[in-house]
């Protein structure tokens, strides 16, 4: 992992101070730092270094009562408002198993941690927990709301409290993904795509044949998995919200996936962004960042899965959606119907 060449703390925070209106990501993308340095920038004033530690982190959280959640991507934000409950801490993955807040956590990719106030509207301040990878990329925020136990939320920052308040963060250059070995054919594919008995055996079964996630789509044929058109992600929305149908929507990246599990009901279009405005559940999703969006049918012990999967111009997942269903029963027929009448890629480009 090579050390990454950056401005001083000082000459960011120079920087910022020319540019305060600014969101924090764009001002880091456009400065050519990560968002980790500009956070870190200012400890010892607006912002408190902490240890990364999960289980003083989850369960602390859970004294604070309502909050709210946010973990995003380059293309999609997932805001989730309630609190943390049901905490599990393991040591490869913990989870948040509450009604409202649904997290899997990876704790190997979190690096730095801080406490941050800033000044809100009107004087009020906005208080927060931050947590980035080793990149200085955000893998997981928790945001202080009015309901919120300030006593509990103060207790927690002085348990995480680092014994090292200094400013700045050394980040790191992205390490190379390791290169896979001979890729799997289509009929092992195949095979062990008609064997799987749970959703949850994709991921192995895929690292195991060493196919990409998107590779394996494109080749395992249209029984299993069938490219829809861009304009079938909005249409999910206005379908699932207009039958008021529960829904399960993943956002995440490598450090953090955080799940939605529940209808949808106010739908707006801002530019480029969809946005979900509900009282519990917000998200915010980049359609010019769209660049596939497939339909996917998963085997399981109850009848198969169908989820829809969307992909950026990287390949990468940005995310991906289920119908709510309970573990022993077939998913619901509503679902399934509303992926299946999804616009396909081909009807609409074969012209």
């Amino acid at each position: 992992m090579t050390e990454k060449t950056t401005r001083t703390p000082a000459q960011i925070r120079e920087l910022r101070a020319r540019h305060p209106e600014m969101r924090e990501r764009d001002f880091a993308r456009i400065h050519g730092i990560s968002e980790g340095e500009l956070v870190a920038a200012e400890v010892g004033r607006s912002a408190v270094r902490l240890q990364v530690d999960l289980d003083l982190l989850l369960n602390g959280l859970r004294a604070c009562g309502e909050v709210m959640a946010l973990t995003r991507n380059e293309s999609a934000v997932h805001e989730k408002i309630g609190p943390y409950e049901k905490v599990v801490i393991g040591p490869r993955a913990s989870m948040v198993l509450g009604e409202q807040i649904d997290l899997r956590i990876f704790p190997s990719r979190w690096a730095f941690g801080f406490a941050v106030e800033k000044a809100g509207d009107e004087g009020a301040v906005r208080r927060s927990l931050q947590f980035f990878d080793q990149q200085g990329v955000a893998v997981h925020k928790v945001h202080a709301r009015p309901s919120t136990n300030f006593e509990a939320w103060d207790l927690l920052i002085a348990n995480l409290r680092h014994a090292d308040q200094s400013e700045g963060i050394m980040v790191s250059e992205a390490e190379a993904p390791e290169p896979l070995g001979e890729a799997a054919g289509i009929a092992e594919l195949r095979e062990r795509w008609a064997a799987m008995t749970d959703t949850h055996q994709f991921f192995g079964m895929i690292k195991a044949l060493n196919l990409p996630r998107l590779d394996a789509l494109e080749m395992v044929g249209e029984d299993y998995a069938f490219q829809l058109d861009h304009a079938a992600v909005a249409k999910l929305f206005e379908e699932s919200a207009a039958t008021e149908l529960p829904l399960m929507a993943f956002v995440g990246n490598h450090g953090c996936i955080q799940i939605h599990a529940g209808p949808v009901k106010t739908i707006k279009t801002m530019g480029p962004w969809l946005n979900v405005m509900d009282d519990t559940f917000h998200l915010h999703l980049r359609l010019d960042q769209v660049a596939a969006v497939w339909a996917v049918r998963k085997p399981t012990s109850d009848g198969h899965v169908t989820s829809v999967e969307v992909y950026d111009a990287q390949r990468e997942l940005i995310i991906q959606f289920f119908g709510k269903r309970q573990e022993g029963f077939d998913e619901r027929v509503a679902w399934r119907t509303i992926v299946e009448s999804l616009p396909l890629f081909a009807q609409t480009h074969a012209a």
